[in-house]
């Protein structure tokens, strides 16, 4: 029997998966994040390579017959080529699939092989797969590409309405009262003082995000503005997305992944479908459940025409284990 190995490499951590071609997981693995664009493409396959022996037992490559890949840091039709080809050098698995981890979301969350996903975690990604194979995606590289609204950007935007409020240049706000329980100091200046003296970690911003909600939910007005603005965000890249492969007037689903976004919050859940069901009234939105390594493992068994039972032993396997 055939075997896939299913690839999720993220920028905090790297998920894999051995799946047999009738859908029995055969072993899981975790590493480190998939960083190519500051590591390299080497190095970051260094840290897929070291998981899937060690699935293996340690065995020597070929891992498996596929290798089913979706990688952050594969934005560009470049990216994937190099990626595929150092996994292919290596010998990673008879026939390699790389793709960006988007698709991965998509596949976790949509019924069909086909749809839209929109992805808010550290930063902000959709893309999407027509019935017919047509792709609509963004360069999602950061503000250079034109994106707004991870949870990098929500996290920034917090913390400059927090020391506005305090200094007396912006309008009042509990933002500012977030800011400094979160990192137990007297002031926002404080906080602006410790990252600028390299004594906060900056990554610890995003610490912020879940409060934001929280606060937005107290009805507070300067919050809410910016989680109306991350709903419009998450609908326009969904719309563009349906426009762009002519689904824009069908039942398509648009998958929502991501930290922010599979959240739930319940005032940005409801901003979400509102704006996006003014936009693409026949769309449903859908709130992907399963780890976007399951998207993988799918993934891969739609590529070597695996049976329905096949996807449904992979999505049962992946439902028990969260």
């Amino acid at each position: 029997m055939r075997t896939i190995l299913a690839v999720d490499g993220g920028n905090s951590k790297t998920d894999l998966a051995l799946v047999a071609e009738d859908g029995t997981v055969l072993a899981t693995g975790r590493a480190g994040p998939f960083v190519p664009q500051s590591a390299g493409v080497a190095a970051a396959a260094d840290v897929v390579e070291r998981a899937a022996r060690a699935l293996r037992d340690g065995m020597a490559a070929p891992y498996a017959d596929l290798m089913a890949a979706y990688l952050a840091g594969a934005d560009f039709p470049a990216e994937e080529e190099a990626l595929r080809a150092e996994f292919e050098a290596r010998g990673c698995a008879g026939e390699v699939s790389v793709a960006n981890d988007t698709f991965a979301v998509l596949r976790a969350g949509a019924s069909l092989p086909w749809g839209v996903a929109v992805v808010c975690g550290a930063g902000m990604n959709a893309a999407g797969l027509s019935p017919t194979g047509e792709v609509a995606r963004f360069p999602a590289v950061g503000r250079w590409s034109g994106d707004w609204g991870g949870g990098e950007d929500l996290a920034a935007w917090v913390l400059w309405h927090a020391a506005r409020m305090e200094d007396g240049r912006g309008p009042a706000t509990a933002l500012a009262e977030l800011v400094v329980t979160r990192f137990g100091t007297g002031s926002v200046a404080e906080v602006v003082h410790a990252l600028h003296f390299g004594e906060l970690d900056p990554a610890r911003l995003h610490e912020l995000v879940p409060g934001l909600f929280a606060v937005a939910a107290g009805g507070d007005a300067v919050a809410r503005e910016l989680v109306a603005r991350q709903a419009e965000e998450v609908a326009v890249m969904a719309r563009v997305c349906l426009e762009r492969l002519g689904l824009l007037g069908t039942a398509a689903e648009v998958v929502l992944g991501g930290s922010v976004l599979t959240a739930r919050d319940p005032y940005l859940h409801g901003l979400v479908e509102a704006a996006i069901g003014a936009s693409a009234p026949h769309a449903r939105v859908v709130v992907s459940t399963l780890p976007p390594v399951a998207g993988a493992a799918l993934a891969g068994l739609d590529l070597l025409g695996a049976a329905e039972a096949a996807r449904t032993r992979v999505r049962d396997h992946f439902r028990r284990s969260r």
